[in-house]
């Protein structure tokens, strides 16, 4: 059986249709495109394919397509102001060597930024527990926590004011 699916993602509307049992996974890179989104392990354990559903991270691999239905859907295409610019969380990952083969980076970012959004000046203790459903097979972590943290930094100085003195 099949159903139309339509959600808002990355900012703008778009509509498939698609099997029953299709992953969110696989709608976003197969019929929507955007393949920053990772298919890791099958198993929900990775965490490659994290996004935002409705502002919370999810590993896409574990909800349905239909799932996210009218949902507002945040993949790693999305994250930038622009096609020119980074995210800061992107450009901490860039320099301060949070990644080597690329391949976690897109999972590890989109956690992030909600722990970031959770938490605005997270402990290196709190960015590993958040990370934990997130793997990396390439750095080791420290970089990726180092990154986090100056990510944060950097979300927190870009902040408005009157959002700085809520913190």
């Amino acid at each position: 059986m099949k159903t139309k699916v339509t959600l808002n993602l990355n900012g703008n509307q778009v509509s498939g249709t698609v099997e029953n049992r299709t992953l969110l996974v696989d709608f976003l890179r197969n019929d929507c495109g955007k393949t920053g989104t990772h298919i890791g392990c099958d198993t929900s354990q990775c965490g490659a394919c994290v996004v935002h559903v409705n502002g919370k991270s999810v590993k896409s691999c574990t909800i349905l397509a239909i799932q996210a239905q009218n949902a507002k859907v945040l993949t790693i295409e999305g994250v930038a102001p622009d096609e020119d610019q980074l995210h800061p969380m992107q450009d901490a990952f860039r320099t301060h060597h949070g990644l080597q083969c690329g391949f976690c980076t897109s999972g590890m970012i989109m956690s992030a930024l909600e722990l970031v959004e959770r938490i605005p000046d997270p402990t290196d203790r709190q960015i590993a527990d958040w990370l934990e459903g997130n793997l990396c097979r390439c750095t080791g972590y420290l970089n990726i926590v180092k990154a986090v943290k100056a990510g944060a930094e950097a979300m927190r100085s870009q902040a408005p004011r009157s959002e700085q003195n809520r913190q």
